[in-house]
C-alpha cells in the first residue's frame, strides 16, 4: 500500500541490485592496460618456464662436475703428475696389481703432497662414472684458461715464428686433447677455442692430451672473429682448413707466424670465421675419402708446418 515505508520500520523494496549510481570504478578499472606480457619462460605456469629450470639445473650440475674431474688410467695419470697438473686427491682401487706406472704415480704424489687415498673398486668405477680407470685416478683442479694475449706474449718470449691451432665448432672433447697433444708434440704454441658451444678442457681431454694440457696454453675467447682479426694485427696469417681451399698443403709457406683454423668434420668452418681468414687450404688427400677428423686434420698441417720450418734453419 502506498505509503506505508513511512511507518516505523517498513523498509522499501526495490528491484535494483547493487549500487544505484556508477559502478565504482570497475568498468573503468577493468579498461586499463596491464602492461606487455611476460615471456613465457618467466610465467610459472608455462611449459617454457619449467623448461628453463630444468636447463639452469643441469647447467648447474655440469658446473659441479667440472669442479671435481678425473684422469684416468696409468700413463695419463703420471704423465700428468710429472706436468705438474694442479691435483687435490690420488686414488686407488684396493687389490690392483701393481707396477712400474702405479708405483712412479704414487711417488710423484708424496713428493708433491698430494693425498693418496685407497677405495673399493665399486667405488672407484662410481667416482669415474666407469671409465677405464686401469685401478688409478687423479682428482685435478679446474682448467685455468689463458688468453690471446697470452699466447701471443708466450709467442714474442719464445723469439719463434708463431703456430697456433683455433678450434671452431669443435664439441668432442677427445678431439681437443689430441690437438693438444699434436700442438705440442710439433712445437705450436697454443690452442685457441670459443667460450660457446665448444668442448672445453674436461677430465677426458686431459686423458687424451697424454698431460700435454699443463704445458700447452689454451685460451678461451668469446669472439673467434675479433680474436682473429687480433691475431692478424699482431702479424699472423690466418688459415682455415676446407676441402674446396683455392691453396694446398703442398704449396703453402707455414714459416710466417700462422693461426691454423680447424672446423669439425660435419659443420666445418663457420661462415663469419672462414671470412676473416687470409686463405682457405685443403690436404690433397684420395678423391675418395671425403674428409678427415679434425684432430687428424690439425696434426697432418702441424707436421708440414714444423717440417718446413726444421728445413729453413
Amino acid at each position: 500500500m502506498a505509503g506505508n515505508d513511512q511507518r516505523r520500520g517498513a523498509v522499501r523494496k526495490t528491484n535494483k541490485k547493487g549500487a544505484t549510481k556508477g559502478s565504482g570504478g570497475q568498468v573503468r578499472r577493468s579498461l586499463q592496460g596491464k602492461g606487455p606480457t611476460p615471456k613465457a619462460e618467466d610465467r610459472e605456469y608455462h611449459a617454457k618456464f619449467r623448461a628453463k629450470k630444468l636447463a639452469e639445473r643441469r647447467a648447474q650440475g655440469r658446473h659441479e662436475k667440472e669442479q671435481d674431474e678425473f684422469v684416468v688410467g696409468r700413463n695419463p695419470v703420471v704423465e700428468c703428475l710429472h706436468a705438474k697438473v694442479p691435483a687435490t686427491a690420488l686414488y686407488i682401487a684396493e687389490g690392483t696389481a701393481k707396477d712400474d706406472r702405479l708405483s712412479e704415480a704414487v711417488y710423484l704424489a708424496h713428493n708433491r703432497a698430494i693425498p693418496v687415498i685407497e677405495k673399493a673398486k665399486h667405488e672407484m668405477d662410481r667416482l669415474t662414472g666407469n671409465m677405464m680407470h686401469q685401478g688409478i685416478g687423479l682428482v685435478v683442479e679446474p682448467y685455468k684458461y689463458a688468453t690471446v694475449d697470452d699466447l701471443i706474449d708466450r709467442v714474442n718470449e719464445s723469439g719463434e715464428p708463431g703456430m697456433i691451432v683455433m678450434l671452431d665448432n669443435i664439441t668432442d672433447p677427445r678431439n681437443l686433447g689430441a690437438v693438444i697433444r699434436s700442438v705440442a708434440a710439433f712445437g705450436g704454441h697454443g690452442v685457441i677455442i670459443p667460450e660457446r658451444r665448444s668442448a672445453s678442457v674436461t677430465a677426458v681431454t686431459w686423458r687424451t692430451s697424454a698431460g700435454t694440457a699443463a704445458r700447452l696454453p689454451v685460451a678461451r675467447e668469446v669472439n673467434l672473429v675479433r680474436t682473429l682479426k687480433r691475431l692478424q694485427q699482431a702479424g699472423y696469417q690466418v688459415v682455415g682448413l676446407d676441402a674446396g681451399g683455392d691453396h694446398t698443403l703442398d704449396t703453402y709457406d707455414g714459416t710466417d707466424p700462422v693461426v691454423i683454423v680447424v672446423g669439425s668434420e660435419g659443420k666445418g668452418i663457420s661462415r663469419l670465421v672462414g671470412e676473416t681468414c687470409d686463405t682457405i687450404m685443403s690436404i690433397p688427400t684420395e678423391k675418395w675419402v671425403e674428409s678427415l677428423n679434425a684432430s687428424v686434420a690439425a696434426g697432418v698441417v702441424l707436421s708440414e708446418f714444423a717440417r718446413q720450418r726444421r728445413t729453413s734453419n
